[in-house]
């Protein structure tokens, strides 16, 4: 039999794809809230130096997150996951010691699909990446994220979000021009960074924040925001009764886990 034709690339599989070996050159100078921005979720997971969360990282890029994650929680399992392979190339040579280690797993799906993501983990985060997804798959997405945390476990999400009227997402995007201009940013890698915006499909942070409650998630707030720039999420509420598994920082395993997150594509 022969073999079946590759299925036609996303616009945003191809426009990140082609970004890759590029990609981290530019993070500081188009995110102005670079360090606050990925340092506030970092602060925000609940885990002490010495445990062993479980962590489920969507959208993962090149791993620039995962790695200030392991910067502050050396024995975490992080499962890497992005549509774009190329990405998850450069996010291989980032982490290639925590992956000898068994501590970093890489799986290319496309989160607007129905992925069956292996549970349960402590906590789940994503940076950049939910904002590309259309409401309706925001929302759905949300869902299987409550899903596959633990009770106690996190959901943080460093994102970029719409303004609440037009008048304050003019004001966002203001400003972010403003800023990334007094950076330095070159009129080349600013005109690529608003070529890859078109695909964005911000929602409101009020809007995702309402969201996360409908679903079940208590404790939801954002604990960081500059303009268009947001970290905000929540927690799955805990079992009554008896501590059942990983449970916020009081439960979370402080050996080596043990194997590795099945249904990983590399």
């Amino acid at each position: 039999m022969g073999s079946h034709p590759a299925p036609p690339r996303s616009p945003v599989e191809a426009v990140f794809d082609a970004a890759a070996r590029d990609y981290d050159r530019t993070r500081t100078l188009l995110i102005p809230c670079f360090d606050n921005f990925y340092r506030t979720l970092v602060a925000r997971l609940p885990f002490e130096r010495v445990q062993a969360p479980r962590i489920l990282d969507l959208g993962a890029g090149t791993g620039l997150l995962a790695a200030w994650i392991f910067a502050a929680h050396p024995r975490a399992e992080i499962t890497l996951v992005d549509l774009s392979g190329a990405m998850l190339a450069q996010a291989r040579i980032r982490l290639a010691q925590a992956a000898e280690k068994g501590r970093a797993h890489f799986l290319i799906a496309d989160l607007a699909q129905a992925v069956a993501f292996r549970g349960p983990f402590d906590a789940v985060v994503s940076a950049l990446a939910i904002h590309h997804l259309e409401a309706s798959a925001k929302h759905e997405l949300f869902v299987r994220i409550h899903r596959v945390l633990r009770p106690g476990g996190v959901f943080l999400n460093a994102d970029q979000v719409r303004g609440a009227t037009p008048r304050l997402e003019a004001i966002y995007k203001a400003a972010w021009l403003a800023q990334v201009r007094e950076r330095g940013v070159s009129p080349e890698d600013l005109e690529a960074a608003q070529e890859r915006m078109k695909l964005d499909r911000t929602d409101t942070l009020e809007d995702q924040l309402a969201w996360l409650r409908e679903i079940g998630f208590c404790d939801v707030g954002c604990f960081f925001q500059h303009y268009m720039f947001a970290v905000f999420g929540g927690l799955k509420a805990r079992l009554s009764g008896p501590a059942q598994g990983v449970e916020g920082t009081q439960g979370v395993s402080e050996r080596r886990p043990e194997g590795s997150p099945r249904n990983r594509q590399s």
